[in-house]
């Protein structure tokens, strides 16, 4: 018998013995309650959150809004958020960013807000992303590019960086507006 195979023979056998035996003892854990601060994202946002996300890496495609399409900024938002919560949008940027929804102060964001961007410099509107968290926003960038995952604290985006909107409110609120 070769050396190979009785090491792999003595290999197995340890490894059958091993699991065959019975755990270590282990030490008594004593667990405490830990309180967990309440969500303030709402579910729908959160849907919209990892709707977003998903399609990181589909192609761009001006004036597109499907997966099979292709995007471009507002389509990917109009398909988020058609899909994942349910709410139909306007359809381009300009419409978006004066539509009827709070501003949202840049320390305040949460996700599924709309992030508005001046790349042309000046102050008029000429793209839009979906904030995701953690200063990340998902966003539908240019001809040739895909959908991607960005970064607000890139010198590009806080130079062109407008404002933005909450289009979810906590379910608190929106009960309030009614």
């Amino acid at each position: 018998m070769s050396i190979t195979v009785r090491l792999a023979i003595i290999s197995l056998a340890a490894l059958l013995g091993a699991c065959a035996s019975a755990p270590p003892p282990q030490p008594r854990i004593v667990q405490r309650p830990v309180l967990v601060a309440p969500s303030q994202t709402p579910p729908a946002a959160e849907d919209v959150l990892f709707r977003a996300l998903g399609l990181v890496g589909t192609p761009y495609r001006w004036g597109g809004n499907t997966p099979d399409s292709g995007f471009d900024c507002s389509g990917l938002i109009g398909y988020v958020y058609r899909d994942a919560a349910g709410i139909a949008l306007p359809r381009s940027t300009r419409d978006l960013v004066v539509m009827r929804a709070p501003d949202v102060d840049r320390a305040q964001l949460q996700s599924g807000d709309l992030v508005f961007f001046a790349t042309g410099g000046g102050s008029q509107v000429s793209h839009a992303g979906i904030y995701v968290g953690e200063g990340r926003f998902v966003h539908a960038p240019q001809t040739g590019g895909t959908v991607k995952l960005d970064s607000l604290d890139k010198p590009y985006w806080q130079k062109a960086y407008l404002n933005a909107k909450r289009v979810i409110q906590p379910e608190h609120l929106a009960q309030m507006q009614n």
